[in-house]
């Protein structure tokens, strides 16, 4: 692919020759016949050493570029753009395979991609273009969307919904039983989670992550939210479009998350609460309350006002030195204390 095509098909400006390039790689990998970026100015020394065939970078650092440059401003998004260009997908099987167990009663368009051992219950109906990989299961009354990809081992228990282009990595769980039970007198009582599970459009969902039906009516993922692997989201919890939750996050029944916001790893959620449009939440924060809209918090437990979380971590190292001072200055104090009561006498 030349760079001038690369350039037109990503709206950038090409900075020195038109030379053909077949992949992508990082700057210190990549050889003549690939392209990298420059997104973080700290790697601005690895420029002149990169063999690249040409870099993705801003107009600031273009000027550094040893080869060719592709000028963007947004170098790790265009990077990421073209990267899909040259990603081939994985998994060569096709067709629908003999050793998968498809009933009859379900509803697949002809270009469905089923694999070995892939199972399909009855009324369940999937769209045009998507994939199922080894040991997938689609239970009873499913609903999958347009250009989905459901890779190895990925379960949707009944009545499940999934929207278009939905992406779901080996291992996830959709629609398992929510943990409900009532107290009872010789123990406890299963509380039967009778509703479902419904992904909307452009959702991924990370390796091993599990999302629970709901007790009654619906757990629901917003469209263009992207959740990292390993995360446990309780039964009826509504997380809003295009948020972000990253690795080991686990949030709590009938919690609602607004849009846009941000989960990092190993955040706890309690359930019952709402977090607001574009809150933001550091590592293995721990959400008590509800939070207002557009609040970022710091983690520890309980999460705590971002900029004063800095200045609570930046502190804890110097506190046995201020305890020391502390000592000295009481010790002053009973000093004076003494002297003026003796003055006094």
């Amino acid at each position: 692919m030349l760079l001038s095509e690369i350039a037109d098909s990503l709206g950038l400006i090409l900075q020195g020759n038109d030379i053909e390039v077949s992949g992508v790689n990082t700057l210190t990998d990549a050889g003549p016949e690939h392209v990298s970026f420059l997104a973080n100015p700290k790697y601005t020394e690895q420029l002149q050493d990169s063999r690249a065939g040409a870099i993705i970078t801003d107009k600031e650092h273009a000027s550094a570029v040893p080869s060719a440059a592709l000028i963007s401003a947004h170098p790790y998004l265009d990077f990421a753009r073209l990267v899909q260009m040259f990603a081939k997908p994985l998994g060569r099987f096709t067709g629908q395979s003999s050793q998968a167990v498809v009933h009859p009663q379900a509803v697949i368009h002809p270009s469905v991609v089923i694999a070995p051992f892939v199972y399909v219950g009855e009324g369940a109906h999937i769209g045009e273009g998507t994939r199922l990989f080894p040991g997938v299961h689609v239970g009873e009354d499913c609903r999958i969307g347009k250009h989905c990809t459901i890779y190895p081992r990925v379960t949707l228990m009944d009545r499940t919904r999934v929207g278009d282009n939905v992406i779901l990595h080996a291992g996830v769980v959709l629609g398992s039983d929510g943990f409900g039970f009532a107290q009872a007198g010789q123990g406890l009582v299963k509380f039967p989670q009778i509703g479902c599970v419904v992904i909307e459009d452009n959702v991924e969902i990370g390796a091993n992550t599990t999302i629970d039906r709901a007790a009654l009516g619906e757990t629901r993922i917003g469209k263009g939210t992207k959740i990292d692997n390993q995360v446990q989201i309780g039964h009826n919890v509504q997380v809003g479009e295009n948020s972000i939750i990253v690795a080991q996050v686990g949030i709590a029944g009938s919690a609602r998350l607004g849009k846009g916001v941000v989960l990092a790893g190993q955040v706890g959620v309690a359930g019952h609460l709402t977090i607001g449009d574009g809150c933001r939440v550091a590592a293995k924060g721990g959400i008590h309350s509800s939070v207002q809209p557009g609040t970022d918090l710091g983690g520890g437990m309980p999460s705590i006002e971002y900029k004063k979380y800095l200045k609570t971590v930046a502190t804890i190292p110097k506190l046995p030195e201020m305890s020391k001072r502390l000592r000295r200055l009481e010790k002053e104090i009973d000093l004076l204390k003494k002297g003026c009561s003796a003055e006094k006498s």
